[in-house]
């Protein structure tokens, strides 16, 4: 395959220990510069088109949260060998480190969309044989990530499948509870990209069909009562999806449990 970056580098497999996983670094034009992705991938042979799985961060993290606060990949591998779940790749970016989180939209002049919705996927297919163009793609995240999962997913059905979310920050003007950036900075020209809702009230409208949507959130999370408006939007608009709430706050306790829920949701999609 040539390469769709102008520099690429990839983690040496005898470095990278026993935990399956796998470092890549892309130059791309979307961010100006560099973008890091760690990747689960399963210990499996003589296989091909796996399900890639995005997973992305809230604010503050970066490629390696999910990992080491999250411990997907011991969660994931575990799944598998116990036939929980089909083998899969999870592949989880950083958001381009933009302040103290990008929010996953175009601004200040980088395409953190872009980024992840065209150059991670792209990225994991050209370093990692599993994934093809032929893998079903899937999106996940926990807050600032659980917004982008559902933004992008809805925004972009014709190319991911399913769409997962943990805790989500559900608009664009929930921000400032975690960032110190002034939120007119993340708006966009169309002002239904600014939330979870006006996505999928504009999206539903169209002739392609909405991505298979499922979320939770903590019943002691800042974002509870949001997320309940989210659910509540939807339902009234007869838009397909699944809610949950559990015990919990907005903590990786809460997350390091929940993720679970997103990898045996994928698995039923494929």
């Amino acid at each position: 395959m040539n390469s769709m970056f102008r520099t690429t580098a990839l983690s040496d497999p005898k470095f990278e220990g026993d935990g399956n996983l796998r470092f890549i670094t892309v130059k791309t034009p979307n961010l100006k510069g560099r973008g890091d992705i760690c990747v689960f991938v399963p210990p499996v042979e003589n296989v091909r088109d796996l399900p890639l799985a995005i997973l992305l961060h809230g604010v503050y993290g970066s490629a390696w949260e999910w990992t080491l606060k999250g411990g997907v990949h011991m969660t994931a591998l575990e799944m598998i060998q116990k036939g929980t779940i089909a083998p899969m790749v999870i592949a989880m970016p950083s958001d381009g480190l933009w302040g103290d989180g990008s929010a996953y939209v175009p601004h200040n002049g980088f395409d953190f969309e872009k980024w992840i919705v065209e150059d991670v996927p792209n990225a994991v297919k050209q370093n990692i044989p599993l994934v093809t163009e032929k893998s079903d793609l899937f999106i996940s995240g926990l807050s600032m990530g659980g917004f982008g999962a559902l933004r992008l997913g809805i925004k972009y059905a014709k190319k991911i499948k399913a769409i997962s979310a943990h805790s989500a920050i559900t608009a664009l003007d929930q921000m400032p509870l975690f960032v110190e950036e002034p939120v007119q900075g993340y708006f966009q020209a169309d002002e239904r990209e600014h939330s979870v809702w006006g996505m999928a009230q504009h999206s539903k409208h169209r002739s392609d069909a909405l991505p298979k949507i499922r979320f939770d959130c903590g019943t002691d999370d800042l974002l509870i009562e949001h997320n309940r408006i989210l659910h509540g939007q939807l339902s009234e608009a007869n838009i397909d999806h699944v809610y949950e709430e559990f015990p919990g706050k907005h903590e990786w306790a809460y997350w390091q449990e929940h993720i679970k829920e997103s990898l045996l949701f994928f698995d039923m999609q494929t």
